[in-house]
C-alpha cells in the first residue's frame, strides 16, 4: 500500500471545490450574522463526557477517541458541534433571554453515514436557546431554507416529524424501557411484522396507535388522519398543532411539505419537532434539525433549544459555481524594472479591487498557462497598465 493513500471515506478538497466551499461558508455565515446569530468556535476535541452530554449516547459510536497525553483522560474528536454550543450557552454565556448562536467547523465521523458519505464534514449550523414556542422552530427552519438558497439549493422538500408523539404513547402506555428501545428500532425500520409482535400485550389504544404510526406519512392529510386514529392526549394534540402551524407558515417557501410521524431520528436527542430538507439531485437529506430542550441539562441549564445543521462538503458538488475569473500576471522581468516601487503600488490597487495578481517566480515562464492569468502588468507611457498576456514574453 502506498503511504500517501488516504483512509476510506477521507478525501482531499482540491482548489476548485475548496473555493466553492469557502464561498458558501462565508455567504452562509454572513446570512446568519444579519439575522442576529453570533458566531462561536468550539474546540475540535473535548473530554468524552462533555461531547456526549445531552445526546443520549447517540454520538458515541461516531466519535474518534484518543487518550489525552496531559491528563490521561479519554478525549474525543467532535462528531457534532451542537452539544458544544449547548455547553457554551449553558455554562459560559449564562444569558437569561433568547440567545442565537451559529458555527462552522470540521467534524469527524468514525463511520460513514452512507456509501457515498465522507467521514470528515464541514458542519455549519445555527441554534436558538431560551424559547420554547413554535415561533423559534419556524424561525430556525426559515433560516435553514435561506441558508440552503444561499448555497444554491432552492427550492427544497421539507419533511417534518415530532418525537413527542411516540414519547407520549410510551409514557401513557407505561411501557418498559426495554420494549421502548425495541419499538424504536422497529419504527425506524418500518418493520410492521415486528411491531405487531411487540405490541401484542399492550392496551388496545396504544397498540393501534403504535401500529398505525408507520403509515402516517405523506402530505397534510397525514395530520387529519393522525387526529382521527391517535389517542386524544394533550401532548399529541400540541404536537400536531405545531406541525400544522409550521406547514401553514412555510408551505409557500418550499417545493413541498411532507410529514412522517414515525421518523424518530435522534429520538434520545430531540424532544419535539424534527425536520429534514431534501434536494431533488441528492437521495440523502442536505440539512437536518429539530428541537432538543434537554441538551443543556448536563451543563447546569436545560434551556429550550432548536437548531439545524448542514454539511457544506456534501452540498458543494451539487451547487452551481462561478469559475474564478482569470488573474493578472506580474512577469518576472518586471520586478527588476527601475519603477518597481510604482509596480508594487499598482499591484496593491488591483488586489484592493479584488483582482488576483500573481507574481511570477524565476525560471517558470513556460508554465504560465497553469496560473490562470489572462492579463499582465506592463510599463508603458510612464505608468504600469494592464495589457493582454503574452505567454512567451
Amino acid at each position: 500500500m502506498h503511504n500517501w493513500l488516504l483512509p476510506e471515506y477521507i478525501e482531499d478538497v482540491l482548489p476548485r471545490d475548496a473555493a466553492r466551499i469557502e464561498s458558501m461558508r462565508a455567504a452562509v455565515l454572513e446570512l446568519f450574522r444579519v439575522h442576529g446569530y453570533e458566531l462561536v468556535m468550539p474546540p475540535l476535541m473535548e473530554y468524552m463526557e462533555s461531547l456526549l452530554s445531552g445526546t443520549g449516547r447517540d454520538m458515541e459510536l461516531q466519535t474518534f477517541k484518543v487518550v489525552d497525553q496531559l491528563s490521561g483522560r479519554l478525549m474525543g474528536v467532535r462528531a457534532d458541534i451542537t452539544p458544544q454550543v449547548a455547553r457554551i450557552d449553558a455554562h459560559l454565556l449564562n444569558r437569561q433571554g433568547v440567545t442565537r448562536l451559529c458555527y462552522a467547523g470540521a467534524v469527524m465521523h468514525a463511520l460513514p453515514a452512507g456509501s457515498s458519505s465522507a467521514r470528515e464534514c464541514l458542519q455549519v449550523g445555527a441554534e436558538v436557546y431560551g424559547d420554547a414556542s413554535v415561533e423559534s422552530d419556524i424561525e430556525i427552519q426559515r433560516l435553514m431554507l435561506k441558508a440552503l438558497a444561499v448555497a444554491g439549493q432552492a427550492p427544497v422538500q421539507l419533511d417534518l416529524g415530532h418525537v413527542a408523539i411516540f414519547r407520549a404513547l410510551i409514557e401513557r402506555g407505561g411501557l418498559a424501557p426495554e420494549l421502548e428501545a425495541d419499538l424504536f428500532q422497529a419504527l425506524q425500520g418500518k418493520d410492521l411484522p415486528s411491531l405487531r409482535t411487540m405490541t401484542r400485550g399492550l392496551d388496545a389504544a396504544t397498540r393501534r396507535a403504535l401500529e398505525g404510526l408507520p403509515g402516517l406519512y405523506g402530505g397534510r392529510e397525514v395530520l387529519t388522519e393522525a387526529r382521527r386514529c391517535l389517542p386524544a392526549y394533550p401532548e399529541i394534540g400540541r404536537a400536531l398543532d405545531d406541525l400544522e402551524a409550521i406547514q401553514a407558515r412555510l408551505d409557500s417557501e418550499v417545493a413541498g411539505v411532507g410529514f412522517d410521524l414515525a421518523d424518530l431520528r435522534g429520538y434520545h436527542y430531540h424532544t419535539g419537532v424534527v425536520f429534514a430538507a431534501y434536494a431533488s439531485a441528492f437521495p440523502q437529506a442536505i440539512a437536518l434539525g429539530g428541537r432538543y430542550d434537554q441538551i443543556g441539562r448536563a451543563f447546569g441549564r436545560a434551556r429550550p433549544a432548536t437548531g439545524f445543521s448542514m454539511d457544506l462538503r456534501q452540498i458543494a458538488p451539487m451547487t452551481p459555481f462561478a469559475e474564478r475569473p482569470p488573474g493578472v500576471l506580474v512577469p518576472e522581468a518586471a520586478k527588476a524594472h527601475p519603477e518597481r516601487a510604482r509596480l508594487d503600488e499598482a499591484v496593491d490597487r488591483l488586489r484592493a479591487r479584488g483582482e488576483v495578481v500573481v507574481m511570477e517566480l524565476p525560471g517558470h515562464r513556460e508554465a504560465r498557462g497553469e496560473l490562470n492569468c489572462d492579463r499582465q502588468l506592463r510599463f508603458r507611457d510612464g505608468e504600469w497598465v494592464l495589457d493582454g498576456l503574452d505567454p512567451g514574453a
